[in-house]
């Protein structure tokens, strides 16, 4: 079987998908936004360039697609079966380059959170989620 699109299609399509600034990240800026938070975007001199970070709070939250991530939700567990072998290795490296990323920045004394493209579906769940988040990294932070 091959693919469905051309060689030069695809490329076209593969040229769009995004690093930075996708939906997803818009999304979680705009509702830790709405809750107050202020924070930086991919800082390049942190382990895997988070995608969101409050270094008042020593956090740094990475909004992870499904696919491409490997998440064990539906989306996340499909494989396509065009080029099979190289897909399960391609998510298999992004997997064990953020295992690596969270480590380095826990070493460092970063806390990580991980925000899974699947949860934005519910957005007041995943804006309780990020109060807590805030809230709980804000009761670390203070000190008698």
């Amino acid at each position: 079987m091959t693919d469905v699109f051309t060689p030069e299609k695809r490329s076209s399509v593969m040229r769009r998908v995004k690093g930075r600034d996708t939906g997803p990240e818009k999304t979680v800026r705009r509702l830790l936004t709405a809750l107050g938070a202020r924070y930086r975007l991919q800082r390049k001199d942190l382990p895997g360039k988070p995608d969101i970070v409050m270094p008042g709070r020593r956090l740094t939250v990475f909004v992870h697609g499904c696919f491409w991530h490997g998440h064990d939700c539906p989306r996340g567990g499909r494989v396509p079966q065009q080029n099979r072998g190289y897909w399960l290795g391609k998510v298999g490296r992004n997997r064990a380059r953020d295992a690596a990323s969270t480590a380095a920045l826990q070493a460092a004394g970063w806390r990580v959170e991980v925000v899974w493209e699947c949860e934005l579906k519910d957005e007041a769940g995943l804006g309780a989620r990020l109060t807590a988040m805030l809230e709980a990294n804000s009761s670390l932070s203070s000190r008698p």
